[in-house]
C-alpha cells in the first residue's frame, strides 16, 4: 500500500497525501481515486481532505492535479498513522 501513497498539488496552495488508483474512464470523466486523502499542513499537522463528509474516498480528474510526488518516509510513517 505505501508504494500507491502520493503527493498531490492540486492547486497552488493545496497538498494532499492519500493513496491514489488510476481508473480507466473517458476522457473528461474523473479518473482517479483518492483514498483517505488528508490535506497536508506539516509533518505534525495533516487534516482529513474533505471534512464535510464520513466518505473515504473521492473520485477526481488526473487534469485536476497539478504535480504527483513521493513523499518522504516521515510523511507516509505520519499518513499512516492517521490511517490506520
Amino acid at each position: 500500500m505505501a508504494e500507491n501513497i502520493k503527493c498531490l498539488m492540486l492547486g497552488t496552495t493545496t497538498i494532499v497525501i492519500s493513496e491514489v488508483e488510476e481508473l480507466a474512464a473517458e476522457i473528461g470523466d474523473p479518473d482517479c481515486k483518492l483514498i483517505k486523502p488528508y490535506r497536508f499542513l506539516g509533518i505534525d499537522k495533516m487534516e482529513p481532505w474533505v471534512e464535510a463528509s464520513n466518505q473515504s474516498e473521492f473520485m477526481i480528474r488526473s487534469s485536476d492535479i497539478l504535480t504527483i510526488a513521493d513523499p518522504t518516509p516521515e510523511v507516509v510513517e505520519a499518513y499512516l498513522k492517521l490511517t490506520e
